[in-house]
């Protein structure tokens, strides 16, 4: 197992986190237990636990994306490292000066792999027909996607996969269920995006379609939406319960990330983070197309989620 893949998740506990040689120790009423910095990708800090300068300090030497949500499992804040990147400078200004038409095509093939990815998660749980017509939604994308094929998809989608029958996706809702489980995925995979970002140089509130002021990660939020159905999948298949105040639901979504994404036998994880350098040569012009990821495993692709 590569450094830096796992998740620490302190959002519900009661404590402190400090730095002891090399390792992240948190200390409770009930227990002391210590993790190998190196092993750590994404923290997440609730509101009941206080962290130390020297431990902030080691994690941002280490790249580690820390990120402290309220009590709904929402962020509210994120800590970036700044460190030495050999093309930061460049690469920023690049962003910063990217033409209109550029943006929009990134954007138009983020939606269409997303859609395809989205169509691919339908077929592998045995919803054919609805993959069927995301697949041909997704071929009428156009720059920027004008007619908003990813609503249109959104709404095929996620009233396809029949997750009880008066579901409906509610983002940041604070609900228990299926859309708190979603919610506290989705976190994950931002902060692994946040991290991805820092590591690649970019800019987090410049965003190819995503440009709320008031969001310093826009481009985390854009580029994380290839990744989306594939962690849809892995919690529809391999999650007992939508209970996350059972051990055994946070596991399960932890492993997710881990498992593999494409036909190259990537996780997620290492997956984004090539997808971040992508975006910086992107940029600066040195491709005339942004590589997006697609979602593409089989179920005998990875072992943990055969039936």
């Amino acid at each position: 197992m590569s450094a830096g893949w796992r998740t620490l998740d302190f959002s519900q506990a009661e404590g402190s986190l400090h730095y002891r040689r090399g390792n992240l120790l948190f200390v409770s009423k009930e227990k002391e237990r210590m993790v190998p910095l190196v092993q750590v990708a994404v923290i997440l800090i609730g509101t009941h636990v206080s962290v130390s300068g020297a431990l902030l300090g080691k994690l941002s030497q280490l790249d580690t994306s820390v990120t402290v949500v309220d009590w709904k499992n929402i962020p509210i804040a994120a800590a970036q490292p700044w460190h030495d990147h050999s093309r930061i400078a460049a690469r920023q200004i690049a962003q910063a000066n990217l033409s209109e038409p550029r943006r929009k095509n990134a954007w138009a093939r983020i939606v269409k792999s997303k859609v395809l990815g989205q169509a691919h998660t339908l077929s592998l749980l045995g919803f054919a027909s609805a993959s069927t017509r995301l697949v041909t939604l997704a071929r009428s994308i156009k720059s920027g996607d004008p007619q908003n094929i990813e609503g249109q998809a959104a709404r095929i989608y996620w009233s396809s996969l029949n997750i009880a029958d008066d579901f409906r996706r509610l983002p940041g809702a604070g609900e228990q269920g299926f859309n708190g489980v979603l919610d506290y995925a989705y976190t994950l995979l931002r902060g692994q995006g946040i991290r991805a970002l820092s590591l690649a140089g970019l800019i987090g509130t410049l965003g190819f379609h995503h440009k709320n002021r008031c969001n310093p990660f826009a481009l985390a939020d854009d580029l994380i939406e290839p990744f989306r159905p594939a962690v849809d999948y892995f919690l529809l298949a391999s999650l007992d319960t939508f209970d996350l105040d059972n051990k055994t639901c946070k596991q399960g979504i932890f492993s997710a990330f881990n498992s593999v994404f494409d036909s190259t036998g990537h996780s997620i994880s290492s997956v984004q983070e090539d997808f971040a350098h992508d975006v910086g040569l992107y940029v600066e012009g040195e491709t005339h197309f942004l590589p997006v990821p697609k979602w593409q495993m089989r179920i005998d692709d990875d072992k943990e989620f055969q039936g």
